[in-house]
């Protein structure tokens, strides 16, 4: 399997549990591993054969910068569910941070892996 990746995509977003998040935009980061097989776009060299990551960018910051989450394993879940329901993506790794979130550490998330590797 090959991997289509899109690193430090950031978007700013509603996310956190206490009040004053809830009244702020912060800024939340992703890194995002996506499996497919891009044998059929290297042949062919065209984007209608491949996984296209602008395609996928776009589709995550619309998402993304629309919602409100409390948890940023809420927010992973639905973002995964987006991939691998809309896009021709059998598995995935996502790692969603965010930057700041606790003093003295540049940034704070979650890691998750869906879907078979094969």
């Amino acid at each position: 399997m090959d991997i289509v990746y899109i690193r430090e995509l950031e978007v700013e977003t509603v996310i956190g549990i206490y009040d004053w998040e809830r009244e702020v935009r912060q800024t939340v980061s992703l890194d995002l591993e996506m499996g497919t097989d891009i044998r059929a776009a290297a042949a062919t060299e065209d984007i209608d054969n491949t996984l296209n990551y602008k395609t996928v960018a776009k589709r995550l910051i619309a998402f993304i910068s629309e919602s409100e989450f409390l948890l940023v394993e809420t927010m992973a879940e639905e973002i995964a569910q987006i991939v691998q329901t809309e896009f021709p993506v059998p598995w995935l790794r996502l790692r969603l941070s965010k930057p700041g979130a606790v003093r003295g550490a540049r940034d704070v998330g979650v890691i998750i892996e869906r879907g078979t590797r094969d």
